[in-house]
Parts: structure tokens; C-alpha cells; sequence
């Protein structure tokens, strides 16, 4: 199974913002940034600022989903920390990884400002050791895919969705499975669970692109009638598309490739340049990074260009 978990369980775990002292820096903010980092406000209950910036930086510490903390230190009444960091005005806001400061920021900021110094904090702390441990499975996940080990990927694909029901990787690795049994339903409602803001991430197009070329191929019948017709008429082009994404559904994706640049070849503007586009569908579902891929677009422009 997998385990998650982890994180500061100190004066820390009863929310993602306290109010500190001097005397418990050493816990709430050395100690406590060596899991998670953290933010510092100094403040005063007579600063206007700290006013505006407090509840500001405090919803965006809060988004982040306990992935960063904060410590809001009143000086009037625990004025030691901030002279020894040298606090000469208020608000002043110091970011905290691994037990020692790593940004600071004096005086109001716009949104942006804040939300950017808090991504760096969390990009400063790396990944947590749940996220590594999700990167981790998912790693183990895809090597399964690759050789072919579907239910064993499956099974981990799901587990990461219980625990992140929003990690892309996983969602995706998942509806892959799905496609290589066949079952497109559930491929295309486990897409579904993609957040709204995903929808053209290149992980999810290529799935989908996968989906719809999986229906495709599996409209087109027996290649072995192709073959049959493509011997007694070469230029039979209806016979060879079939043929490619019949080839391509049997696991044979380069071989259905090269028909299509045949196909290309023969008659570019055949049924409103039909063998280009299936080209493009297929490199889609490849991945742009796929050896295949590449391959084929280098011989398509070569085509093009000829």
C-alpha cells in the first residue's frame, strides 16, 4: 500500500498560522522549517500596514494547503528575534527553509508579490516527502505500462488518485490503462477527474487523442482485407488508411506510420489531406517527445518539402 503522510507535528500542527514568541522561535520557526518552511510577519498592534499585508499573506499561506506555515511575532512584546535580524521597519516579513532565512520583504506588497515570494519558499523546500513519495509510485506505475504489467499500474494509479485525486500523472497514467484493455468508457470518465484549468495540458491531449484514435482503429475491421486489397490495387488509398490505423490498434504504430507517409506520398490532398491529419492524431497520442514521433515528422517534412 501506499503510505502518505508527514509533516511538522509541533506548535506548528494546530494551524498554518500562529503567533510566535522569542522564546519559542527556536521550535516554531528554526526546528519547524526543516520540514516545512516558513513565513515570518514582524508586526505591532499599532502598524497600519501590518494591518493590510497580515490578512494577505496569511490567505495565501493558507492556499498553499500546509505546504508552507506562518509565525506572526507582535514586537512591542517580543522585540528580540527582530533585533537580531536587524527589523528596522514594520511590516517586515522573513521566509524561513531549513532552519535558516532565505527571502525577506519589508513593507506592503501587491498579490502577485506575495503569492510569488510564497512559491518560492515551497520551490526553495523541494518536494515533501508525500510528493515523493506519489513521484516515487508513479515512476514505478509508468515502468509497469511500458512493459506491458497493466494491472499492477493500474493498481498504483488508483492509489495515487485516492490520496491526490488531482495529480495529473496519475489520472492520466490510469485512463491509459484503461485504453490498453480496451475499455474507453472508463478511459474517457476516468479523464474526466482532469481539473477544469487541465484541460489542454499536453499529458490530457494526448490521452484523448489516444481515446479518439482507439475508437478509430476499432471501426476499421480486419487488416488482413487491406493488405489483400493494397495487393491487387497499390493505390487503393482508402484500403492503406485502413490498413495504418488497423495497424496502429494491433500495437504497431510505426508500420501504420510509414502507410500513411505512403499514403502522403501518393496523393497529399487525398479526402481533404486525410493522411496528414491521421498522421498528426497519431504523433498526438505518442507524445511529442516519442522517437517515433520525431522519426515521422522528420520523413513528413522531408515529404513536404521534397
Amino acid at each position: 500500500m501506499l503510505e502518505l503522510g508527514g509533516g511538522h507535528q509541533g506548535a506548528q500542527a494546530g494551524g498554518a498560522v500562529i503567533d510566535g514568541t522569542d522564546a519559542g522561535f527556536m521550535t516554531d520557526v528554526i526546528e519547524a522549517s526543516q520540514e516545512t518552511p516558513v513565513v515570518v510577519q514582524f508586526t505591532a498592534p499599532w502598524c497600519g500596514p501590518c494591518k493590510t499585508l497580515g490578512p494577505q499573506l496569511e490567505a495565501a499561506v493558507t492556499r498553499t494547503n500546509g505546504k508552507v506555515r506562518m509565525v506572526r511575532i507582535n514586537i512591542d512584546e517580543h522585540p528580540q528575534i527582530a533585533g537580531q535580524l536587524q527589523v528596522q521597519s514594520i511590516p517586515a516579513v522573513f521566509g524561513f527553509v531549513g532552519g535558516r532565512p532565505v527571502d525577506a520583504f519589508m513593507g506592503v506588497q501587491q498579490a502577485s508579490e506575495i503569492d510569488r515570494f510564497i512559491a518560492s519558499l515551497s520551490n526553495a523546500a523541494g518536494p515533501s516527502d508525500a510528493e515523493a513519495q506519489i513521484d516515487g509510485a508513479l515512476d514505478v506505475a509508468e515502468q509497469n505500462l511500458a512493459d506491458n504489467a497493466v494491472a499492477e499500474a493500474a493498481q498504483i494509479y488508483a492509489q495515487v488518485m485516492g490520496a491526490a485525486p488531482e495529480n495529473l500523472r496519475a489520472i492520466t497514467g490510469l485512463a491509459r490503462c484503461y485504453i490498453a484493455t480496451g475499455d474507453l468508457e472508463r478511459a474517457r470518465e476516468t479523464l474526466d477527474y482532469a481539473p477544469a484549468d487541465k484541460a489542454e495540458d499536453p499529458m490530457v491531449v494526448q490521452v484523448r487523442s489516444m481515446i479518439a484514435l482507439s475508437e478509430q482503429a476499432g471501426s476499421t475491421g480486419d487488416h488482413a482485407a487491406f493488405v489483400a486489397a493494397l495487393e491487387a490495387n497499390p493505390n487503393d488509398h482508402q484500403a492503406r488508411h485502413d490498413l495504418a490505423l488497423a495497424l496502429v490498434a494491433a500495437g504497431k504504430p510505426e508500420e501504420g506510420i510509414d502507410h500513411l507517409l505512403d499514403l502522403f506520398r501518393r496523393d497529399r490532398e487525398w479526402n481533404e489531406d486525410a493522411a496528414r491529419q491521421q498522421l498528426f492524431k497519431i504523433f498526438e497520442a505518442l507524445g511529442p517527445t516519442d522517437p517515433l514521433t520525431l522519426k515521422g515528422r522528420r520523413k513528413l517534412s522531408s515529404i513536404v518539402f521534397a
